[in-house]
């Protein structure tokens, strides 16, 4: 059986088509109470059995996050094409096997849901993490009510939010960057101001020469220098997903980033890198680029502003490869495929979604409907008046005329010939 990300999108080159396999101990995590495997639980930042509910502490190293030369990395990497590695795994709870994904390192057995870990390939190994801080249950509660919000959502999608296991826990691989940077550029000022000129305007019925105030831009040369320093930008390095998807989850705060340990991967599936450190800082370069043309602006001033150009120098270029938490899940409809993703540190969520047409064309023909409906009335209320909806309707009983003292001297009379108010209107007949 093979494990892997649902619905995963592979790039690779041709030149990496060559496929190896081979065979991993995997690394797992037993309870000492009853042998039960223990998983990573974002509630409490422990190990937890499932079975015993025994919880066993993380003591990871309280080590400083560090960042590394990035110019230094990329001259000592090898440059070759990645390889597919598909990893055999041989579970040691029930001696079933399976296999992983290429760049996969972590799942769960899908006979006996025990944890399974191997060892990285990638040349460069990832020493910080951000351990989950939501729990599949809070996941699948936010899930719900970001379903419930989607208007004409089609019954399926809704019938996804009621699968106990629709939601997978994944630690997807970033590379943080940071930089200090130096920009000389040469540009325009735009500076707004006012002259009064004539024009024709008709007033009052007449053409007359009017005095109206019109904008005209004075432009200036100018040019100079800004320097912005760049911490922690962060840039996927995972193209199993969609960079829509992953973009639309950011922020992430990696402040709260810390060392790497393979126990917080227990019960969760993992990817390495697949893309490389120098395609991860060209992206991050357009970031920081976009920045940088801001306080360009900024520093030119004026109403407006023209960049001629600029040319930006990179000093103390440093980073990081690290693991983000995500829940994730995939929904087919109509033959297409939709993805959907939670930031496992913050709960923010963001997914491509279907539309039921069904349900638009319902709401047009109710709209059309109440349309019509309120024309008919209209044209009702043109042709007979605004009385044709407020005449009285006829009442149940006669009114009754004005006391008689006739009246209360034939009551048995009365009686006798039906009741009161019959005797009442024979007497006015008379």
């Amino acid at each position: 059986m093979e494990r892997g990300f649902p619905g995963r999108r592979r790039h690779l080159s041709a030149s990496a088509a060559q496929t190896l396999t081979m065979q991993f101990s995997p690394i797992n995590y037993t309870c000492p109470g009853c042998g039960a495997p223990l998983k990573f639980s974002p509630l409490t930042g422990t190990l937890r059995c499932e079975f015993c509910k025994r919880e066993v502490p993380i003591e990871g190293e309280h080590a400083p996050i560090v960042e590394h030369d990035l110019h230094s990395a990329l001259a000592t990497l090898d440059h070759a094409p990645n390889q597919e590695i598909t990893r055999e795994i041989t579970c040691p709870k029930c001696g079933g096997s399976f296999t992983l994904d290429p760049f996969a390192i972590s799942a769960n057995c899908p006979y006996c849901d025990t944890p399974a870990i191997t060892e990285f390939v990638q040349e460069i190994h990832p020493e910080s993490i951000l351990p989950f801080q939501i729990a599949h249950k809070q996941a699948q509660e936010i899930f719900a009510r970001w379903i419930g919000s989607l208007w004409f959502a089609p019954r399926e999608l809704k019938h996804l939010v009621d699968t106990r296991k629709s939601l997978t826990g994944y630690y997807l691989p970033w590379w943080t960057y940071d930089a200090d940077t130096v920009t000389d550029y040469a540009g325009q000022r735009g500076d707004i101001y006012y002259v009064t000129v004539q024009k024709r305007m008709i007033v009052n019925g007449e053409e007359r020469l009017v005095e109206v105030q019109e904008p005209r831009i004075q432009w200036t040369p100018v040019s100079g220098q800004v320097a912005r320093s760049f911490d922690d930008v962060t840039i996927r390095a995972s193209q199993g997903v969609s960079r829509k998807i992953l973009d639309a989850l950011e922020p992430w705060d990696t402040s709260q980033l810390v060392p790497f340990d393979p126990k917080y991967l227990s019960g969760f599936d993992t990817e390495e890198y697949t893309i490389g450190l120098d395609n991860g800082f060209e992206m991050a370069r357009v970031r920081m680029d976009g920045v940088i043309r801001s306080d360009i602006r900024l520093d030119i001033g004026g109403d407006q502003q023209q960049i001629l150009n600029y040319h930006t120098r990179y000093h103390n270029t440093t980073y990081k490869n690290t693991l983000f938490p995500l829940w994730m899940t995939h929904f087919t409809y109509k033959g297409k495929e939709y993805y959907y993703a939670i930031n496992g540190q913050s709960g923010r969520i963001t997914g491509e979604r279907p539309y039921s047409y069904t349900k638009i064309v319902l709401l047009i023909l109710a709209l059309l409907a109440v349309f019509f409906l309120a024309a008919f009335f209209d044209d009702i209320r043109e042709t007979y008046g605004e009385n044709f909806f407020h005449r009285s309707a006829p009442q149940a009983y006669p009114s009754a005329p004005p006391a008689s003292t006739d009246v209360f001297r034939h009551t048995a009379d009365c009686e006798s010939r039906g009741g009161v108010w019959d005797y009442i209107n024979d007497q006015c007949d008379r």
